[in-house]
């Protein structure tokens, strides 16, 4: 595919510096790139940008670029968002037959919407219902009454069990479970006991699930996803647990069963919660946190137990001088004795 630097700015509704005429015919980074290729730059890469070997970058509208930039460019508010954008333009689409395979198991009284492709050897189970335009690749499951929105996509190996609910445009990857057993158990004379969880979970719109993602079923009612959550890939979410609209999990997250998290809160990697607290809208916790009771909203955190980041900061800086210190006080314990002794 080609197309002139014009075309291209028409796309992401951006401002061309130098020849409009430039013909781009793919997309790469700074470091890879060669003739033809389009990039994209924010600080502190401007710089770097300038040598590449691309045809055409883009930048920034605020970026201070003086007044010539030495490669074409188009100007957008956000270049990554931009740049994604194109993506979907440049790179090909996968093409798939929107049709029922003969080789998948389809159930008894089960509903598939139009132009809806479920590909060989995947499990619609009884009473399951698809939406419209939806894709269900080979060796997935959809289990008896689940139901999966117009336009999913649910990849091979990925689990949706029994009477769970996936939203419209969500994402499944491939060995996600959605719905498994909650971890639930009662002990008498030291024998574990199951307790039956009969709860579903239900993800809302726009939500993606990562590779090997386990979200299990509410012991009673139901675990809840919001709406444009994305969580990565080995992330568990536990039973009865209530996850806001637009929030972002990343990998190795753990966080327990009946935990209720607000609106806009990113978890990063490998935070761990305990169970049956609130979490407030609009917060951010850094990689590792270990959240241990309830947290207010737009808080920004970090450390176990977690901490104001600031506040985080100068404990790891001042954790640096504690080998230095130690010599000190050693020092000054010898230089005390021996002046006692004297």
């Amino acid at each position: 595919m080609k197309k002139t630097l014009r075309e291209i700015a028409t796309l992401v509704n951006g401002k061309i510096i130098g020849d409009e005429e430039t013909e781009i015919c793919g997309l790469s980074d700074i470091e890879h790139a060669a003739a033809g290729d389009l990039i994209f730059a924010v600080p502190p890469h401007i710089d770097e940008a300038k040598n590449s070997k691309c045809s055409a970058v883009l930048l920034p509208e605020a970026a201070e670029i003086g007044d010539v930039f030495p490669l074409p460019a188009v100007l957008v508010r956000d270049p990554r968002a931009a740049f994604a954008m194109l993506m979907t333009v440049f790179v090909p689409q996968i093409a798939l037959s929107r049709e029922v395979s003969p080789k998948a198991h389809i159930g008894k009284n089960v509903k598939i919407g139009k132009n809806t492709a479920v590909m060989p050897f995947a499990v619609v189970d009884d009473n399951a219902e698809i939406g419209d335009n939806a894709t269900i690749y080979p060796n997935a499951y959809i289990g008896q009454f689940a139901k999966v929105g117009d336009g999913t996509t649910v990849y091979s190996a990925a689990t949706v069990r029994e009477y769970c609910i996936v939203g419209k445009n969500c994402i499944i990857h491939s060995a996600a479970v959605i719905g498994a057993d909650g971890f639930g158990f009662t002990t008498d004379d030291g024998v574990h006991k199951k307790v039956p969880q009969i709860g579903n979970v239900i993800l809302g719109d726009n939500v993606e699930i990562g590779a090997h993602v386990g979200i299990d079923r509410a012991t009673i009612n139901s675990t809840v996803v919001g709406n444009g959550t994305k969580i990565d890939n080995l992330v568990h979410i536990g039973h009865n647990c209530k996850i806001g609209d637009n929030c972002l999990i990343v990998a190795q997250t753990g966080i327990s069963g009946s935990t209720i998290v607000g609106n806009n809160v990113t978890f990063g990697g490998q935070v761990g919660t305990v169970g049956h607290i609130e979490i407030g809208a609009n917060s951010v916790y850094a990689a590792r946190s270990g959240i241990t009771g309830n947290m207010p909203e737009n808080y920004f955190g970090a450390g176990f137990p977690v901490q104001p980041h600031a506040e985080w900061l100068r404990m790891q800086a001042a954790m640096k001088k504690m080998p230095e210190l130690v010599k000190k006080i050693r020092a000054l314990e010898k230089a005390l004795a021996s002046k006692k002794e004297k």
